[in-house]
């Protein structure tokens, strides 16, 4: 079989290999996510390491939740490669960029406009993109966290959020698009130098301005109420010198009851941001009853559909400040500058590569394009098909090194004295979110960013638990 396909042309050798390797990494997957769904379905009691940590009743409850995400899981992926093959197979590439430069033309820009063929490509391949993914969006939502207590959104909320997401999405894209691609053609042969300072330039201002200008966009932020809570913070970020100016609350529970919280800004000008369901005494799926109130005593908004729960929701103030602790650790360890740092590379690199293959004409016949050579689709191809085995061990050592920074960030906040309360804060995110704490070995090695929760605690020590 392999000499059979090594007398093919080199450009279906390209194109075979593209789509088997595609193939694998599925069958890798799905056979990483079977060894996971086997746990789900076997471990019906709670192990007696986890006896004092979860109750049976909340051990059931994630458990069903992972085992229903898993299965729901498979078919998406299943689709999602069938789909891309069916549009490799097809010519489905080749037959969009022809359709974009007909419709270029008939907005008065010949197709010979490479430029503004590229940006109506875009245009059609992320709506094309956006459409075949809502509804396995909707599904998601609607069925599944829906059924487990998470969704918090209207259907008529949710598709108005799509449409806004797509239009700032364009709004980003098509600006940022077309400037790279003039970039690449007027930059003589250190195109990519030029390229990479370029997308440095964009990512970094796109950290800096996302929520403060754009997240607000979609939620509400608001700033952390005068008291015990935030002059803690204050408190405990002078002692380490982060530069903190602000602490926001944003408006999580109008999505969904799950939490999370954050830091952003450069130099001397970093904010905190919490979301409002990681606060047991602010959020509002702890204090609204049948009348559908938010802490303030003002109604809640139509489009959000804010459950009453049955036991508190979030973490205490001592244990905020200790997942802060956790947080503000990744700072002081300088784990978000390494993240930069390695990103930063890893973009040199690809660009560099990208101007060593970019003349290869076997590369677009693989792909169907015969007769042109478009950048945006050499783009595509080379970033996407042909760098596809270096991104999954990319994404495998970057997975592994976030464990460690996770473990570092911990031993961080133990240092400042808040291993008890990370250690029940932990076990409260853990029960919120219906994290299963149980996981196959090789599925947690290839997947978990985090590390499973009883290696966290384990890692805090034997810290006694009221």
């Amino acid at each position: 079989m392999l000499e059979s396909m090594l007398a093919l042309p080199v450009e279906k050798q390209i194109f075979l290999a593209v789509l088997g390797f595609s193939w694998t990494v599925y069958l890798w997957e799905a056979y990483l996510s079977y060894r996971q769904r086997r746990i789900y379905r076997s471990t019906t009691q709670v192990p007696q390491e986890l006896g004092k940590i979860m109750d049976t009743d909340t051990f059931e409850k994630s458990r069903l939740y992972q085992l229903d995400k898993s299965n729901f899981s498979f078919w998406s992926g299943l689709y999602s490669e069938t789909e891309g093959t069916l549009i490799l197979v097809l010519g489905g590439i080749p037959y969009l960029w022809s359709l974009a430069g007909t419709v270029s033309g008939r907005f008065g820009f010949g197709a010979e406009y490479e430029i503004t063929q590229s940006l109506v490509f875009l245009t059609l391949a992320t709506l094309f993109s956006a459409v075949t993914g809502l509804p396995w969006s909707i599904y998601s939502t609607f069925i599944i966290e829906e059924k487990h207590g998470f969704n918090q959104q209207t259907l008529g909320f949710f598709l108005k959020d799509a449409v806004k997401k797509f239009a700032v999405t364009q709004c980003i894209l098509l600006p940022v698009t077309s400037l790279l691609l003039h970039i690449i053609k007027i930059g003589g042969d250190f195109f990519f130098i030029y390229a990479w300072l370029f997308t440095l330039c964009v990512s970094l201002v796109l950290v800096t301005i996302y929520a403060d200008y754009i997240a607000p966009l979609f939620d509400k932020f608001t700033p952390l109420p005068e008291g015990e809570l935030k002059t803690d913070i204050e408190t405990m970020s002078q002692s380490i010198s982060f530069p903190l100016t602000k602490v926001y609350v944003v408006e999580g529970s109008k999505r969904s009851s799950h939490s999370n919280a954050y830091f952003y800004g450069f130099f001397k000008n970093k904010r905190i941001v919490l979301f409002d369901t990681l606060l047991e005494d602010y959020s509002p799926l702890n204090q609204a009853g049948d009348h559908g109130a938010d802490p303030e005593g003002n109604d809640m908004p139509s489009e959000s559909k804010v459950k009453p729960k049955n036991k508190k929701q979030g973490c205490n103030n001592p244990e905020i400040l200790a997942v802060l602790g956790h947080e503000l650790g990744h700072w002081k360890l300088g784990h978000t500058v390494k993240n930069i740092v390695i990103s930063q590379m890893n973009s040199f690199l690809c660009f560099f590569l990208f101007a060593v293959l970019i003349g290869r004409r076997e590369l677009f016949l693989a792909f169907g394009f015969n007769d042109s050579q478009p950048t945006l689709i050499g783009l595509m191809i080379i970033f996407q098909f042909i760098f596809s085995p270096y991104n999954e061990l990319l994404s495998f050592c970057l997975t592994v090194l976030s464990r460690r920074f996770e473990f570092q960030a911990d031993a961080f906040a133990l240092g400042m004295g808040k291993a008890s309360q990370l250690y029940s804060a932990l076990i409260k995110l853990n029960k919120d979110n219906l994290g299963f704490p149980v996981a196959d070995w090789l599925f947690s090695m290839w997947h978990y960013s985090h590390p499973p929760l009883l290696e966290r605690l384990r890692a805090l020590g034997n810290v006694k638990q009221d």
